[in-house]
């Protein structure tokens, strides 16, 4: 069965330390995604998203137009992140991790996302909806953001570690 994400009803969001004190947290407004879930196995479906680079949103403009240049994501270069998952596996009653492979600036490397099964609904439409929360952590570097400035206290303006939080409400076609 083929469920796609409802944006309006969604959310792609991060979180990243800044000047080692506090926490900047920011968005995507422009995504796509499907799922293919097997609703005897789970660990059966497949996932896969698209995220539009240029629609960052950290509720301040001169950073989001920073964050789109070359010194974090490179959106014009690099427009798209993408996410396909390669493997589920169960850890708990609707409890599941969903490896997979994230591009990001053109790097592309496994990242595994601890994801709540939510369970489903119908919604005012009469359609059947899904609801997933899906939570990870990545190393920035790892992707080619790397992007710093040293701080006079000998720390970093920005975190490496970036915590990635995703909250899905998936419509089932057909």
């Amino acid at each position: 069965m083929t469920w796609v994400i409802d944006a309006v009803h969604s959310h792609v969001g991060f979180s990243v330390k800044h000047m080692m004190v506090a926490t900047a947290r920011g968005q995507f407004k422009t995504y796509s995604g499907s799922l293919k879930l097997d609703e005897k196995d789970f660990s059966k479906s497949a996932f896969e998203g698209e995220i539009d680079v240029a629609s960052v949103d950290t509720a301040n403009a001169d950073r989001d137009n920073h964050l789109r240049t070359n010194d974090f994501f490179d959106a014009p270069n690099h427009p798209k992140i993408t996410y396909k998952s390669t493997s589920i596996e169960k850890k708990g009653e609707g409890e599941y991790v969903v490896h997979g492979d994230l591009t990001i600036r053109g790097i592309t490397k496994p990242v595994a996302l601890d994801v709540e099964f939510l369970g489903t609904s119908k919604n005012p439409y009469g359609k059947t909806v899904a609801g997933f929360s899906a939570r990870g952590t990545i190393n920035r570097k790892d992707f080619g953001v790397a992007f710093n400035a040293i701080l006079e206290t000998g720390g970093v303006a920005v975190s490496e570690k970036v915590k990635i939080e995703i909250d899905v409400e998936a419509v089932q076609e057909g």
